[in-house]
C-alpha cells in the first residue's frame, strides 16, 4: 500500500509539450510511471515521449482514464489548468508551477475542494511511491521502497533526507513535497491522517521550515494520539525575522512561526528534531528500535 498514488496511478502531464514538461514526462517514465496522457492547448495529436497529447484534459482523461494530474504550466495559466483538471473529473492534481499568484491560487484551491480533488503543492517537487509511481520531479534514483512516510515543505531538503534515510537502511512508503506558499493542498495533517490508516508506514518524517503554523497544527495532531512514531528536521533557525526566506510561506511575523518555537512545540509533542539533515535516520532508527 501507499499514500495518494501507487503503481494503479495513471498520470497526465499538463504542459507537456513544454521544456519542463518534457523533460520531467522521461524522469517519470524512467521511474516507472504510468504516464498515459499529457496536454497542451493546441497540439493534440502529437506525442512526447511516446505519450499521446491532447489539446484538454477532459479529452486525455476520456481517452486514457489518467486520474492523476502533474501540473507545468506557467504561473500565469496555472489556475485555469488546475480548475480545467478538476473539471475533467481527475482524483489528485499535483502542480509543480512555482509563482502562482495568491489570489489566483485561492480561487483554485477552493475549486478544487468543491470537487473532492486532492491537491498537491502548489511550489512543490510532488510526491513518489518509491518504485510505483513517482508525480513530479523527485530524483526517483535516492528512493528505495520501505516503511518511512515524509512530508515536508522543501525540495532539496527531502532529497538530502531521503537519500540519508536510503544510506541507513529505511526505505519509504510514499514521500510527498507539500510546497511551502501560504496558499497549498495537503499539509502535514492531512498526510499524518492518510499514513496513520497505510499498512505500509512504520513511522513518518515531517520536514518543516519557518513561517505558517502548519508544523504547530501537525503537532497538536501527534500530541492528540498519532499511533506511529514520528520524527522533524526544521530549516530556518538563523533566518531574521520579517524578512522573506525562499518559500512564499517561509517568512516569521514578530514571535510566531520562528523555528525555535516549531521546534519546542513539536518536541512537546513527543516529537524528537533533528539538528541537521543527517540526524534524522538515527532518530528514525531509534523510534523504530533499530538503534
Amino acid at each position: 500500500m501507499a499514500i495518494l498514488v501507487d503503481a494503479r496511478s495513471r498520470v497526465l502531464v499538463q504542459g507537456i509539450t513544454g521544456r519542463e514538461g518534457a523533460f520531467h514526462t522521461r524522469r517519470m517514465l524512467d521511474a516507472g510511471t504510468d504516464v498515459v496522457a499529457g496536454t497542451t492547448p493546441g497540439k493534440g495529436g502529437q506525442s512526447v515521449e511516446g505519450v499521446p497529447v491532447f489539446d484538454t484534459a477532459a479529452a486525455a482523461v476520456a481517452a486514457t482514464g489518467a486520474d492523476t494530474s502533474v501540473v507545468f504550466v506557467p504561473a500565469r495559466f496555472a489556475r485555469d489548468a488546475l480548475i480545467e483538471a478538476a473539471d475533467a473529473g481527475l482524483a489528485t492534481v499535483v502542480c509543480i508551477t512555482e509563482g502562482i499568484p495568491v489570489r489566483d491560487m485561492t480561487e483554485a484551491a477552493a475549486h478544487l475542494a468543491c470537487r473532492g480533488v486532492t491537491l498537491i503543492g502548489p511550489n512543490c517537487p510532488g510526491v513518489i511511491t518509491p518504485g510505483a509511481c513517482s508525480a513530479g520531479i523527485m530524483p526517483a534514483q535516492v528512493f528505495v521502497p520501505g516503511g518511512v512516510g515524509l512530508v515536508s515543505r522543501s525540495g532539496t531538503l527531502t532529497y538530502e533526507i531521503v537519500h540519508s534515510l536510503t544510506r541507513a537502511g529505511l526505505g519509504q512508503s510514499t514521500c510527498v513535497g507539500m510546497g511551502g506558499d501560504p496558499v497549498h493542498g495537503v499539509g502535514f495533517v492531512e498526510c499524518l491522517e492518510l499514513f496513520a490508516r497505510d499498512e505500509t508506514t512504520a513511522a513518518v518524517v515531517l520536514v518543516g521550515e519557518i513561517g505558517g503554523d502548519d508544523e504547530e497544527r501537525a503537532a497538536e495532531h501527534v500530541r492528540d494520539g498519532f499511533p506511529k512514531p514520528v520524527a522533524a528536521y526544521l530549516a530556518g533557525f538563523s533566518a531574521p525575522p520579517g524578512k522573506r526566506m525562499g518559500h512564499a510561506g517561509a517568512i516569521i511575523s514578530g514571535s510566531a512561526g520562528t523555528a525555535g518555537a516549531k521546534k519546542a512545540v513539536l518536541e512537546e509533542a513527543g516529537v524528537p528534531v533533528a539538528a541537521s539533515p543527517a540526524e534524522v535516520a538515527a532518530l528514525v532508527r531509534a523510534a523504530l528500535g533499530r538503534a
